[in-house]
C-alpha cells in the first residue's frame, strides 16, 4: 500500500511538533491566568525543557508550523488514494485515514492555540 508511512508518521509528528507549542506558550498563560503560578513555579523546575521551548518559541513555531503544513499537503494528496482490495487492509487503510483527519485536526487546534496566547493574547492584554 502506497503511503503508509504518510498516513500515519506525518500526522503523528505534526502532533507532537503542535503539543510543544503547547508546552511553551498556551500551558504557562493558562495556569497564570487561573491564578496557579506555583503550579507553573513547580513545573518549570519538575521539567526544566518548558523554559527551553518558551525562550525558543520562534523557531518552534516556525518548525512546527512546517510540519503541520506539509502533514496536511500530504494528507490532501493521499486523500482519495485507493485502499488495498483486502478487505482487512481496506479497513485498515480507512480506519487510518479517519485517525489521520482527527490527528491533523487536533494538531492544528493546538498549534493554534499556542500560537493565540504565544503572540495575540499577549498583544491584547498586555
Amino acid at each position: 500500500m502506497r503511503g503508509d508511512w504518510r498516513d500515519s508518521l506525518a500526522p503523528s509528528l505534526a502532533l507532537f511538533g503542535s503539543a510543544s507549542t503547547l508546552l511553551c506558550c498556551a500551558l504557562p498563560a493558562l495556569l497564570i491566568s487561573i491564578g496557579a503560578g506555583a503550579v507553573m513555579a513547580g513545573l518549570t523546575a519538575a521539567i526544566p525543557g518548558i523554559m527551553w521551548l518558551s525562550a525558543h518559541k520562534d523557531i518552534l513555531f516556525v518548525l512546527s508550523g512546517g510540519l503541520m503544513a506539509a502533514s496536511t499537503l500530504l494528507w490532501w494528496q493521499q486523500r482519495h488514494a485507493p485502499c488495498p482490495v483486502d478487505p482487512i487492509k481496506a479497513a485498515a487503510c480507512a480506519r487510518l485515514r479517519r485517525i489521520n483527519v482527527w490527528l491533523l485536526s487536533l494538531a492544528w487546534v493546538a498549534y493554534l492555540t499556542g500560537l493565540f496566547f504565544a503572540y495575540i493574547w499577549v498583544r491584547i492584554f498586555y
